[in-house]
């Protein structure tokens, strides 16, 4: 009936006092617990001495010392002649929770003092809403820009097919962009008209880790500040042409531009803006870095990350919801598996995800794994160009893998093809348009219902 050890949701005390009360209020803030009065440490029992009203004054005096108010449920345990006393809780549905005005979380086996941020965001994931919903004290409408407004919905139309039918305006009230008649911070930082103090990235080249050689600063919208950021790394990137039979050349940045949009979207998206320093983001001969103010939201560790093993918590709902309208965000909470994939794909060094003063850093590399060697090595076919000069075509295992199963079945589905292949399906139809336009492969009959044909082997 006594755990053998505390842990996240266990902790041990000889005797009642405040530190009885900072493990409930530490539990009520994080997953629940229980308190076990008359164990120490060691889980060794040393009972307690109780009255009649011994236990009641103890509840009492949790209530009347925590807010809001946490009371407890109670056990009385008798054990090898001593008395043990059992104060559990769960988690409070309303948070925090405060000994006198302090604020305490679980970690561990452990308790910790929260800090002003967490506190912050934990009210916030109370009330279902975050810190971009909030209305701006410093801004009025009048900061933003209506032409901006006008194409964002018009990017919207396009994506859904379908007309918007209300005023701007109305469309911004309506999405909560605009609040009781006042914008918000996340209205603010999405339509900004001229300079924007608290959107401020820094990006530049460099030639050694203190040597800039071209740089940008921008202060200016969210969306402009995606465009411009990839056009300026896009800029310094080494590109290379793989010759494919087709008219047109087709282009290898030495980097996967997927996963560089990606990391800049969820770069500008979860950006903890409340933060005064800058986002920063570095291109060096061999890696870019990109640094965000802010650690991992909600909890989430980097291990959580990389294995998939959570549930997605967004800093900046209202941003993050406006992203996704325009379809630059898919789904929540896969922009990190969507990165690795696509450099796992592109044949470079997986990234590296860490969190580095008080912010979240990503490491993109430039340096091919072994599969990459195949990827522009490996030769399957050839072709006649214009001259009647014989030109290598260079596919991937992968490719040389799916040309081989469609050749053997032409009705073979994608999703099949993920079976069997062991990659996922975006990867799966990312090679397939790259045989595509090769001229390996041609669509016959409609997407649904067609097949593929196999034109080279």
């Amino acid at each position: 009936m006594i755990p053998k050890a505390e842990s996240l949701h266990t902790e041990f005390k000889t005797s009642f006092s405040d530190e009885v009360i900072i493990s409930l209020v530490a539990f009520s803030n994080a997953k629940g617990g229980s308190v076990y009065i008359g164990v120490n440490d060691k889980a060794e029992l040393s009972g307690v001495e109780i009255g009649k009203e011994t236990i009641q004054n103890w509840v009492n005096e949790v209530k009347n010392k925590t807010s809001p108010q946490v009371i407890p449920d109670t056990e009385v345990i008798d054990m090898e002649g001593k008395t043990i006393i059992v104060f559990s809780v769960i988690e409070y549905p309303i948070k925090p929770v405060s000994l006198k005005g302090r604020f305490y979380k679980r970690n561990g086996n452990s308790n910790h003092l929260m800090s002003i941020d967490e506190i912050a965001n934990e009210h916030l994931k109370t009330i279902n809403t975050s810190w971009d919903f909030y209305i701006d004290p410093n801004h009025t409408i009048d900061a933003i820009s209506f032409d901006k407004v006008d194409r964002f919905i018009h990017k919207i139309e396009q994506r859904t097919q379908s007309e918007i039918q209300i005023a701007p305006r109305e469309f911004l009230s309506k999405m909560e962009i605009i609040r009781e008649g006042k914008l918000t911070f996340g209205g603010y930082l999405l339509f900004v008209s001229d300079y924007c103090m608290i959107s401020d990235i820094q990006v530049g080249r460099f030639k050694s880790d203190i040597t800039i050689i071209d740089s940008i600063s921008l202060n200016s919208d969210l969306f402009t500040e995606v465009d411009e950021i990839i056009a300026f790394i896009k800029k310094h990137l080494m590109v290379e042409y793989i010759i494919t039979g087709e008219p047109q050349r087709t282009e290898r940045f030495d980097y996967p531009l997927d996963a560089i949009r990606e990391i800049v979207i969820n770069m500008i998206v979860h950006r903890d803006y409340r933060d005064s320093s800058g986002s920063i983001i570095k291109i060096l001969d061999d890696r870019i870095e990109f640094f965000n103010p802010g650690n991992l939201y909600g909890g989430i560790t980097i291990d959580d990350l990389l294995t998939g093993n959570y549930s997605s918590k967004t800093r900046n709902k209202l941003i993050a919801r406006m992203f996704k309208e325009v379809g630059l965000i898919e789904r929540y909470g896969s922009g990190i598996r969507r990165i690795i994939d696509i450099c796992s794909s592109y044949g470079v060094k997986q990234p590296v995800f860490e969190e580095v003063f008080n912010g979240f850093r990503v490491v993109l590399f430039k340096e091919k794994t072994d599969v990459t060697k195949d990827v522009n090595d490996t030769v399957n076919d050839t072709v006649n160009d214009t001259a009647n000069d014989t030109v290598k075509v260079a596919i991937s295992k992968n490719q040389k893998t799916i040309l081989e199963l469609i050749k053997a079945r032409n009705n073979i589905t994608a999703e099949e093809l993920v079976d069997i292949v062991g990659i996922n399906l975006r990867n799966i139809k990312l090679n397939i348009s790259k045989l595509k336009a090769k001229g390996m492969i041609q669509r016959i009959g409609p997407d649904k219902g067609g097949y593929w044909k196999v034109l080279k082997s």
